[in-house]
C-alpha cells in the first residue's frame, strides 16, 4: 500500500462534474481498500451476521475503478494500491432517493406557514410552483437543481430519481426533463402531475396532450412515466390512459398512489407492473395483498406526512405482509421540502413502525428495487462503489441521533466527493 488518507479530508486532484457532485477522476485498474470500518452494511444476507443488512463488524471494502471488488473482515483484506482508514466509522451504501421533484423555481413558504396554522393540504397548491417554473430560465432551473443535488450528496445520497411536472406545457415539460437528464439517468415524465391550469375547463383535452404531443417531446429524455392518481388530479381511467401511452413509448410506469385518500392508484400500479407505487398512505387490505403478490415496490415518503401533518403510512403493516418497501424524500417545494434521507429514516423509525435496520435497508436496497437496479444500494462485488461514512459506530445512529449531521464522508463511483 503506497498511500493513506482519511475519509474526513479526501485528497482532491483533478475533479470533473458527475451526476450529483464533484468527483475525483477514477483510474481503472487502481485498487483502494477502505479499512478499519466499525460496522459495514452490505445488504447481502449471505455475509456477516446473516441479516438482510449483511452486517460485518471490523470490516473492509476494496474498490477497483468505480466498482466494489471485495467485501469482508478487515483482517482478511487483500493488498491494494491505496489504503483509506475509516477510523472505526460505520459505512453503508449510498442512499438511493427514488422519488424527488427537483426541477422547479420559487418556493411555497407562505403555503407551508398557513398549513402549519391549520389549513389542510390539497393537490392544487402545485399551481403556484407551475407559475414560477414557467417564468424561470433554463439556467435558473439548472442552478436550483444542482443546488439541491449538492445538498443531498452531502447527506449521503449517491443516486436519485427526479421528475418533471411543474411546467405542464409541451415546451416546459420537455426542458425540465432535458435539464434533469444532464444529471441523472433516472428521469421521470410527470406531465400528469395535475391538470394544467390552461385546461382547467377541459381535463380530457389535457390528458390528450399528455398522451400525445407532450409525450412525444418528453419521451426521449425519460426512463419513467408517472401520474398523480388522486382526487384533484387524475382518476383511474385517466391514469391508465397516461401510463399505457407512456409504456407504448418505452417508458416504464411509476404511480403517485393513495396519498390523500383511498383510490385506484395502487391496484393500477400493480396491474401495469409499475416499478413503484409512491406514498401508499391510505390502503385497503386488497391494496396490501396486491403489493405483496406483485413486483411493485411501496415507496414511502415520510417527509410529506411531516410537512402536511397528515396520517403516517403504516410501514409495519406493509412489511409484515411481505411488501418490499422503499424510503425516499419526495423533495419538492410544496409538501416535502427536504433532501435529507437520514431525516426520513428517523421519521420512519419514530412514526411509521420501522426498525432502524428496516429503514436503512429501505433507503438503500429498497430504493434500488424501486428503480429496478441491482448495481446500487449494496456493497458487494460488482456493485457501484457508492458509500456513505457516518461519524458514528453504527447505522442505528441515523435514527438514534435524529437531526445530527452524521455523514462524514461520501464516495460515489469509487471516489470521494465534495
Amino acid at each position: 500500500m503506497n498511500s493513506t488518507s482519511t475519509p474526513s479530508s479526501p485528497s482532491s486532484p483533478n475533479r470533473t462534474n458527475s451526476a450529483i457532485g464533484s468527483t475525483t477522476d477514477t483510474t481503472t485498474g487502481t485498487t483502494t481498500v477502505i479499512t478499519n470500518i466499525g460496522s459495514l452494511v452490505t445488504n447481502d444476507p449471505s455475509l456477516g451476521d446473516g441479516s438482510p443488512l449483511g452486517l460485518i463488524q471490523d470490516a473492509a471494502v476494496v474498490i477497483e475503478g468505480d466498482r466494489v471488488v471485495w467485501t469482508g473482515e478487515n483482517s482478511k483484506a487483500p493488498t491494494t494500491d491505496n489504503r483509506v482508514d475509516a477510523g472505526g466509522r460505520a459505512v453503508l451504501p449510498g442512499f438511493v432517493d427514488s422519488h424527488s421533484h427537483l426541477v422547479f423555481a420559487g418556493d411555497r413558504t407562505q403555503e407551508f406557514n398557513a398549513r402549519m396554522s391549520g389549513r389542510s393540504y390539497t393537490a392544487g397548491g402545485i399551481r403556484t410552483t407551475v407559475a414560477a417554473t414557467r417564468a424561470a430560465t433554463d439556467a435558473e432551473l439548472e442552478a436550483n437543481l444542482t443546488r439541491y443535488l449538492r445538498e443531498a450528496l452531502r447527506q449521503g445520497t449517491t443516486t436519485f430519481e427526479t421528475k418533471s411536472g411543474y411546467g405542464l406545457t409541451v415546451e416546459d415539460e420537455a426542458r425540465a426533463l432535458r435539464i434533469a437528464a444532464a444529471h441523472t439517468d433516472e428521469v421521470t415524465y410527470l406531465g400528469a402531475h395535475i391538470v394544467s391550469p390552461d385546461y382547467a375547463d377541459d381535463p380530457a383535452a389535457y390528458v390528450a396532450l399528455v398522451t400525445g404531443e407532450m409525450l412525444d417531446a418528453c419521451a426521449p429524455y425519460a426512463r419513467w412515466v408517472d401520474v398523480f392518481c388522486e382526487k384533484g388530479a387524475f382518476d383511474g381511467d385517466q391514469a391508465r390512459a397516461i401510463l399505457t401511452a407512456g409504456q407504448a413509448k418505452g417508458l416504464h410506469p411509476r404511480v403517485h398512489a393513495n396519498q390523500l385518500s383511498y383510490g385506484p392508484g395502487v391496484q393500477l400500479a400493480v396491474e401495469l407492473d409499475a416499478a413503484s407505487a409512491d406514498h401508499c398512505t391510505h390502503l385497503t387490505d386488497a391494496d396490501v395483498d396486491a403489493l405483496a403478490n406483485g413486483d411493485t415496490v411501496a415507496t414511502l415518503l415520510p417527509g410529506a406526512e411531516f410537512s402536511t401533518r397528515a396520517q403516517w403510512p403504516d410501514a409495519r403493516r406493509l412489511l409484515d405482509a411481505g411488501v418490499t418497501v422503499a424510503l425516499s424524500t419526495d423533495c419538492n417545494p410544496g409538501s416535502s421540502f427536504t433532501s435529507s434521507v437520514p431525516f426520513c429514516i428517523a421519521l420512519a423509525v419514530r412514526d411509521m413502525g420501522m426498525t432502524p435496520d428496516e429503514a436503512v435497508w429501505s433507503a438503500t436496497a429498497g430504493g434500488a428495487r424501486a428503480l429496478r437496479r441491482d448495481d446500487i444500494g449494496r456493497l458487494t462485488p460488482g456493485a457501484y462503489a457508492d458509500l456513505t461514512l457516518l461519524d458514528a459506530p453504527s447505522h442505528v445512529h441515523l435514527a438514534y441521533r435524529p437531526g445530527v449531521p452524521l455523514v462524514s464522508g461520501v464516495w460515489r463511483r469509487g471516489v470521494p466527493v465534495s
